[in-house]
This record gives structure tokens, C-alpha cells and sequence, in this order.
């Protein structure tokens, strides 16, 4: 895709704002200025906090921007086999999906048989995998994709298939030796040990299995995990599963927000998987649904059969200015931040008119206009929510659309936004040094 003049802007406009050394250890919060541009509020690091992220312990340099894929469950649920998993990976290189950045092909729950062998490891469905799970990720790498497993910190998995408790180091190692790249760990059937008992067990074990393996806590948000699982894993759940529709998505959004100081790179909130294209929202539910999932830096894991998607479900999907919102992607700048975005301002009756926004590197903006009403409304930013100065000019560029809408914004900016829709967009402050360039 051509990338717009208003880009390039970037390239100049950026400064070092974040410590992160390697593999995944970082030294302090991720917005630190030299030179506070003269643009920028006392109040800007106020409004996009990232105090609470702290020093990563599981040490695997990976997740240094969410994870992109696709998972099984939302759509299959245990209707699963290994035709339907090559078959979603080719689909994902037919569309070009994966060159977009989902590469994790991610098998959930029900891949194996309800009891481990004699010698206590895991065994695939015979019936559903019948190559085994070694066969499989040798075809989703030969496509140039990851493979993703499930397990479960119980005793069983939620779909009473044997669980990894007490058995974390043999399941590492059998994962590792059939050559996994990511691991889904659930909840169930926990015994009532407390989660931060049961994760990181499974992080040691991953460690020294021999193979990187990302690791995804799914702990459902019932102990807080933003708040101790950036010590164990590269992910987290901080709310229950997502269904497929608005009342829930819109819930998950607000309750994943609380903990966006949290997030960054290594280590990331999880709202749970997407829903576009399952058939339970609208288009513009779930224009919405990817908008504020991309702005959250939430994973994006599809979970609707890209085998047979509609037009605008990929259209949805497949948008690059959205995706690059979420994984801070441009031609020109080549440093992230990794800050989560998050609710900035509310209005109207039961706050349902919203904006939302996050930094990203280059002292740009994206900035979400929310109607979760049930009327198209004008919702407005002011500059002084975004943490600028009023009297700064700034460009205005549409990410749904394509287009610039404005080349000089100032003070705030509003928007037309039909009931239920989100529009998502691209704020770059302009300075003086800028226009004598251009």
C-alpha cells in the first residue's frame, strides 16, 4: 500500500521514548522524554500511564508487539481436526492474511484423547490428527506460519481433556519436541490452587524445554493477572471468554482498559480472540470490535473460518493502516512504543459517546471515536484530552477511509459517527520545523 506525505512526517518528528534491552527485559515506563516536545501537556503522560510496567521475568524476546493469528475455538470450538488446521493456514497465505502478520495457526482445546499414555504425556486424537501434532507443524512451517497448542493449568482442560498440572516440564518438553511455536494455557479444573501458584510453573518449564515458545496465560482475569502475570507470561486474559455479540464485546473492552498501564513489549493485556465475521454483529459492530482491539495493542487472533469469508469481513481484517496501529508499523519509522490505548473521554447518557487513543512512536496519535449509542452523534476530541497544547495544528488521516481528512486541526476535531460505529484515525502534530521541510 502507498503510504501517505502525512507518514513521512514521522520520520522527523521521531524521538527515543522507550527503554527495552533484549529479549524482553525492560528498564522503566515506555513514554521517557529528553526533550519534552513543546506540543505536549504536562498532562500527556498522565493520560497514557504506563507506569505499572515493570521488569519481564520470562525472558523469551518474544511479543515485543501482540501476537497475530488465528485460533480454532471461537468458531469450530471442538469440531476441530488436522484438515480443517492446514487448510486455515493455506487459507491464510491465500488471502494474504499472513503476510499481513497472522502467522500463528493456534489448535485450542479437544486435539487430544481424554487420557494421557502410560507414560503420562498427552496424546493427539488419533480420529482428528492422525499425523500427529509433529506432521502438522512441520506443513503450518513449511507455509512459513507458527503453530500454536492448547493446554490447561488443571487438572483437566475445559473440555475435560487431560490438563498440565503437575506435569509441566514432560508437556514442555512434548510440546518443544513437536516443534510448537505458542502456548494457550487455561483455567479449568483448577483445583482451587491460586493462579499465581499454577502459571508460572509452566513458564519455568517452557524455559528450559529447548524451544521458544510464546506463552499465553488464560486465567480469565479472575485474580487480577495484569497485575503478576507480566512476570510469567507474554500474554494475559483479563476478562472471560468473548462472545459473539455487541453487549459482550463492548464489556470486554471496558474491562480490559483498567489495566492498560500494564501492557507493553514482552507482555501483553488480552481482551480475547476477535469476533469479526462470526454473524452475531454488524459491519459496523465489527468495524468497532478491530478498531478498538488494534488501539488496545490487544492480540489479534481471528476467530471466524477464513476458509470462507465474506467480502467485508476480509475487508475488515485485512485493513494494513489498522493493523499498523496495533503493531506500529510504518515504511519510515522503524522504533515502536507499545502503549496500550484507552478511553480518554466519555459524554452523553451512560458515557456511551467515547473517544479513545493511544501514542504511537513519532509523537503520533491514534484516536477512536466511539458511538455506543443507539443514534449517529458528532462526538469531538479536544486536544486537551489527547494531553497537546490546543494551539497545535494537526493532520487529520482516516484509517477506515484512506484519505486525509485535514492537514491542520486545531484545538479539536469531530466527527459524524453512526450508532454503533467506530471511526479510527491517524493524529500527527505539526510543527514548524515540519512545514519548512514540506
Amino acid at each position: 500500500m502507498a503510504m501517505s506525505k502525512i507518514i513521512t512526517f514521522s520520520v522527523i518528528l521521531c524521538l527515543s521514548a522507550m527503554t527495552i534491552a533484549v529479549a524482553g527485559r525492560v528498564v522503566g515506563p515506555l513514554l521517557q522524554f529528553q526533550d519534552k516536545p513543546s506540543f505536549l501537556r504536562p498532562t500527556f503522560s498522565r493520560i497514557f500511564d504506563t507506569s505499572m510496567y515493570g521488569t519481564l521475568q520470562l525472558n523469551n524476546g518474544l511479543a515485543q508487539m501482540p501476537q497475530m493469528g488465528w485460533n480454532s475455538w471461537n468458531f469450530f470450538a471442538c469440531d476441530i481436526n488436522e484438515t480443517v488446521i492446514k487448510e486455515t493456514a493455506d487459507a491464510l497465505i491465500s488471502t494474504g492474511l499472513a503476510d499481513l502478520g497472522y502467522v500463528y495457526v493456534n489448535i485450542d482445546d479437544c486435539w487430544s484423547i481424554p487420557i494421557q499414555n502410560s507414560e503420562g504425556q498427552l496424546v493427539p486424537d488419533p480420529k482428528t490428527f492422525p499425523s500427529g501434532i509433529k506432521a502438522l507443524a512441520d506443513y503450518i512451517h513449511g507455509k512459513g506460519l507458527k503453530l500454536g497448542i492448547y493446554s490447561d493449568a488443571g487438572v483437566f482442560t475445559c473440555q475435560v481433556r487431560p490438563g498440565s498440572l503437575y506435569h509441566e516440564s514432560d508437556d514442555a518438553k512434548l510440546f518443544a519436541s513437536w516443534d510448537v511455536d505458542y502456548l494457550k494455557y487455561d483455567n479449568c479444573y483448577n483445583l482451587g490452587i491460586p493462579p499465581k501458584e499454577r502459571y508460572p510453573p509452566m513458564r519455568e518449564a517452557l524455559n528450559t524445554s529447548g524451544r521458544t515458545i510464546f506463552y499465553s496465560v488464560c486465567e480469565w482475569g479472575v485474580d487480577d493477572p495484569a497485575l503478576w502475570a507480566g512476570k510469567v507470561g507474554n500474554s494475559w486474559r483479563t476478562t472471560d471468554d468473548i462472545n459473539d455479540s455487541w453487549a459482550s464485546m463492548t464489556t470486554i473492552a471496558d474491562l480490559n482498559d483498567k489495566w492498560a498501564s500494564y501492557a507493553g513489549p514482552g507482555g501483553w493485556n488480552d481482551p480475547d480472540m476477535l469476533e469479526v465475521g462470526n454473524g452475531g454483529m454488524s459491519y459496523q459492530e465489527y468495524r468497532a470490535h478491530f478498531s478498538i482491539w488494534a488501539l488496545m495493542k490487544a492480540p489479534l487472533l481471528i476467530g471466524c473460518d477464513v476458509r470462507n469469508m465474506t467480502a467485508e469481513t476480509y475487508e475488515i481484517l485485512s485493513n494494513e493502516e489498522v493493523i499498523a496501529v496495533n503493531q506500529e508499523r510504518t515504511y519510515f519509522v522503524a522504533d515502536s512504543l507499545g502503549v496500550q490505548g484507552r478511553k480518554v473521554n466519555v459524554s452523553g447518557t451512560d458515557g456511551v459517546y467515547q473517544v479513545w487513543a493511544g501514542p504511537l512512536s513519532g509523537h503520533r496519535l491514534a484516536v477512536a471515536l466511539w458511538n455506543r449509542g443507539s443514534t449517529a452523534k458528532t462526538i469531538t476530541v479536544k486536544w486537551e484530552e489527547l494531553g497537546l497544547q490546543s494551539s497545535i495544528s494537526v493532520s487529520v488521516r482516516d484509517l477506515w477511509q484512506h484519505k486525509l481528512v485535514t492537514g491542520n486541526a486545531v484545538s479539536s476535531f469531530g466527527a459524524l459517527v453512526d450508532a454503533h460505529d467506530c471511526h479510527l484515525y491517524l493524529f500527527t502534530p505539526q510543527t514548524e520545523s515540519l512545514r519548512n521541510v514540506f
